[in-house]
């Protein structure tokens, strides 16, 4: 049987990309891959989750996208075991609680903004 190839990976714009690796490793427990140098000390990187690939790179003139211009429209939702401890520590890296971690039906759930207004929803179902 041929296996899928087809994936979809958020692709997160922010200001300050060097902040927000850091934020991610440190909140998250990313593994950053690889990182590329742009112009005027910017970045664009790819961060791992246990696992999960996602991409980030400081806003550009030639992308457009501006964080300022939509507010990351999109939520994300982080699926792990280690919800509890993934949300304490986005909290204390500067991450803002929406909802605290509860358990809901099947679900144990959280939600937050991290300090680069993209809305993350951390839990993992029964």
């Amino acid at each position: 049987m041929i296996q899928p190839t087809t994936n979809i990976k958020p692709f997160l714009t922010v200001n300050h990309g060097i902040k927000a690796v850091e934020f991610y490793t440190n909140a998250f427990g990313a593994v950053e891959s690889k990182r590329f140098s742009l112009a005027d000390n910017k970045i664009s990187s790819v961060l791992t989750i246990e696992g999960a690939v996602f991409y980030l790179s400081d806003e550009e003139n030639c992308d457009g996208t501006s964080s300022h211009e939509f507010g990351a429209p999109i939520r994300i939702i982080l699926e792990t075991k280690n919800a509890d401890k993934i949300f304490k520590n986005a909290l204390k890296f500067g991450a803002a609680e929406i909802c605290p971690m509860t358990t809901e039906e099947d679900w144990r759930i959280g939600k937050l903004k991290d300090p680069f207004g993209h809305i993350w929803e951390i839990g993992y179902p029964f």
